[in-house]
């Protein structure tokens, strides 16, 4: 009898195991949502090296829109990152690193290959300059959120309560906005027809001391309003709805100086900032006195 023939038939347990289910094989890894985050910033390092590129080609108008591009993906990716769940050390890193290039690198190169070059090697400074107070201040942000260390008394002291909402010096995304002022004043200008405003902008001597200006901006102390969470008052809400949409309706028609008026702008407020920074310091010192001042009494 052969092999085949002499089989027993397999049993019910055996047959009911036939139409079982398969079971997908478990992989170890974090999930693709909270790779999002990190694809988007993969894309923001992207369009900062492509602005880099085309500046070669002096496809100055790309360049810039390129820069732009990147701080908007800059302005999503961590918030995409804390709904999803998905913030890393390695995400921190990853991004830090991005803004370097996207606004450290990116904007000094492009304005050195758009006017700086012809102040020759004096030119290079300021780019240089620039580029170095970018990493500082990325340098500084990313040791004010490392992990609480293992004793207390080391490390940075937590901010107060009314610094929360604050910055310390000029974000990178933003600096890279006032760094490239004079390119968009530029052409806007030109889109105008006012070719001597447009080369006044671009005069070396006007753009060189104004990245000089903006990287001390990027490494002060300077406190400077985040928006994360700011509470807009109920009567303003519809004014500053209005705002917005012709804000929009401008950066449709006019996107050189819809964006060389948000840098003028921001600029003008990093003033008014500072003041709302020091009036809270007030308010929190002058509600903390008589607490202080009661606690001696009592020690008396």
């Amino acid at each position: 009898m052969s092999g085949a023939a002499g089989a027993r038939p397999p049993g019910l347990r055996g047959r009911l195991r036939q139409f079982r289910p398969r079971t997908r094989p478990r992989y170890k890894g974090p999930s693709f949502n909270r790779l999002v985050p990190n694809i988007l910033t993969m894309l923001g390092l992207c369009a900062g090296l492509t602005a880099i590129r085309v500046a070669l080609d002096a496809q100055w108008e790309k360049a810039a829109v390129l820069i732009v591009v990147a701080g908007a993906i800059d302005g999503l990716d961590g918030r995409i990152a804390r709904m999803l769940k998905g913030t890393s050390r390695f995400g921190a890193e990853f991004d830090s690193l991005s803004d370097f290039l996207c606004f450290g690198v990116a904007p000094a190169l492009v304005l050195y290959m758009w006017t700086l070059h012809d102040a020759r090697g004096i030119g290079f400074a300021p780019c240089l300059l620039f580029a170095v107070c970018s990493a500082l201040r990325l340098a500084r942000f990313n040791a004010s959120i490392v992990d609480a260390p293992a004793l207390p008394l080391t490390g940075p002291p937590p901010k107060p309560a009314y610094a929360q909402n604050f910055f310390t010096g000029v974000p990178a995304p933003a600096g890279a906005g006032l760094a490239l002022f004079p390119l968009f004043a530029a052409l806007t200008f030109e889109g105008w027809d006012l070719p001597g405003l447009a080369a006044a902008v671009r005069h070396p001597a006007f753009v060189g001391p104004l990245l000089v200006l903006v990287g001390g901006l990027m490494v002060s102390t300077l406190p400077t309003w985040s928006f994360k969470n700011f509470k807009v008052p109920a009567e303003y809400v519809l004014p500053l709805l209005l705002g917005i949409g012709a804000y929009v309706a401008v950066l449709l028609t006019e996107p050189w100086a819809a964006l060389a008026a948000a840098g003028f702008i921001y600029g003008g407020m990093l003033f008014f900032s500072a003041r709302s920074y020091a009036r809270l310091k007030r308010e929190a010192e002058a509600m903390l006195e008589p607490v202080l001042v009661g606690g001696g009494e009592g020690k008396g």
